[in-house]
């Protein structure tokens, strides 16, 4: 029996399709390994959003390539660079683009002949990587937005919703097989529905998703500023025990100007109004947010005053990341691109002021119990995950003593007990 490894880099809606790939295998003559170096065939499923992602999605490559092992290559990197890397690269067995996908099969029979003969991605395949409670639940691909710095809607093309019934009886037979945990994501989750034809959208999806109780927390991900409705908010508010009272907001910036040349929507006063009504309306609201520094035509002052702006709303976690200058992108050509030093000072020093804030917020959560699922071990203490923080490594660890015999997805309450920087630990109530 073959032995299949995969290394799937990029954000949580590449790792889906990672699942969806292996779960085309053949599992009576192919064996899935968590080790590569134990794999005879090696799928690489790359990223390919901005320049950092595109290093280490080659980086990857060489490493693995020169071992003797059959390597596939598929994913973002490969939709926007195929032609150049099947040059580059001849000894990767194959490179997949994502708009080859609906004939994965097929092409896939060409490197070995004990694969199917043809047939592409299919959710009912799906091999969840995830673990045995926690999942991610896509619905949708592509985006609309078009902001002025992003190569999404170049590699996965334009916003198409996933049918509402396939979406629903994935999360039935997820919730069936024990997962107890879903996070629901796309690039812009609250633009569910809006090519569909029947009223759905994210409120009605995340009802019917509540409507199955054997999931305990639904989480959602990604939400554009001006798609959160105050019916969404409210659907939150009166579900927070299971639907996760977290709000991830990605908004990039803050002054109105940088936002405009952005082709964002909003500005910094709807910001700051819609930061408020979430805080009003939802108790323990979690904000996450992340900021991109360095965007052509920040000046200083553009970049103070998001400093202020940060420091007033004080989100709970925050991502930055510097103004990669994408080909293909409208801001590629803009006028006025910042220094690469001064993009890497702003983002240190905008990350040692949300070190502050999040450490003051952390300290309101001592002495809170929190209700949650135990997630795994680290350093002799489990690792244990509330509506606090998401399973992306992006926010902090909650660290929990172990005080009696425990496994990875049973539910517990927890009180915290002191808080740090990035994380939190506490005990078993």
């Amino acid at each position: 029996m073959k032995k299949v490894g995969m290394i799937s880099l990029g954000c949580a809606k590449n790792r889906v399709d990672g699942e969806n790939i292996l779960g085309l295998l053949d599992h009576d003559k192919y064996q899935i390994v968590n080790n590569v170096d134990d794999a005879d065939i090696i799928f690489i499923n790359t990223c390919g959003f901005i320049e950092k992602s595109k290093k280490e999605s080659i980086d990857t490559i060489f490493d693995v390539v020169f071992t003797g092992k059959t390597v596939i290559v598929t994913g973002c990197l490969v939709q926007r660079y195929k032609e150049e890397l099947i040059k580059e690269i001849p000894e990767v067995a194959r490179f997949i683009a994502i708009r080859d996908y609906p004939r994965l099969n097929e092409i896939l029979s060409e490197v070995d002949d004990e694969l199917k003969e043809k047939g592409g991605i299919d959710d009912e395949y799906r091999l969840v990587s995830t673990g045995p409670f926690s999942a991610y639940l896509k619905i949708g691909e592509g985006c609309d937005n078009c902001c002025t710095y992003c190569a999404i809607p170049l590699i996965r093309g334009h916003f198409v919703s996933r049918p509402y019934l396939d979406i629903i009886n994935e999360a039935k037979k997820l919730a069936s097989q024990g997962y107890k945990e879903l996070i629901v994501l796309e690039q812009d989750t609250t633009k569910y529905g809006i090519d569909l034809h029947n009223g759905e959208n994210i409120v009605m999806l995340l009802k019917g998703l509540l409507e199955i109780k054997e999931l305990e927390y639904i989480r959602l991900l990604y939400l554009y500023p001006d798609e959160i409705s105050d019916e969404l908010i409210d659907l939150i508010a009166a579900n927070s025990e299971r639907l996760s009272p977290y709000f991830d907001i990605p908004i990039q910036h803050s002054e109105d100007a940088i936002l405009k040349a952005m082709n964002r929507r909003g500005n910094k006063e709807f910001l700051r109004n819609l930061f408020k009504k979430i805080r009003d309306k939802v108790p323990h609201a979690v904000l996450r947010t992340t900021i991109m520094v360095g965007f052509p035509g920040e000046t200083e002052k553009d970049f103070q005053n998001l400093k202020k702006f940060i420091s007033e709303i004080k989100f709970d976690h925050l991502g930055a990341f510097t103004y990669s200058r994408e080909e293909g992108t409208k801001s590629y050509d803009f006028p006025h691109q910042v220094r690469e030093s001064t993009k890497n000072r702003r983002l240190e020093e905008l990350m040692e002021l949300q070190q502050n804030i999040s450490y003051q917020n952390n300290q309101k959560h001592i002495g809170e119990d929190m209700t949650g699922l135990i997630i795994g071990e680290e350093d002799g203490q489990y690792l244990f995950r509330s509506y606090w923080n998401a399973p992306d490594d992006v926010d902090g660890k909650i660290y929990v003593s172990k005080t009696k015999d425990l496994k990875p997805g049973d539910k517990v309450k927890v009180i915290i007990d002191n808080a740090f920087v990035y994380d939190l630990a506490g005990h078993l109530l």
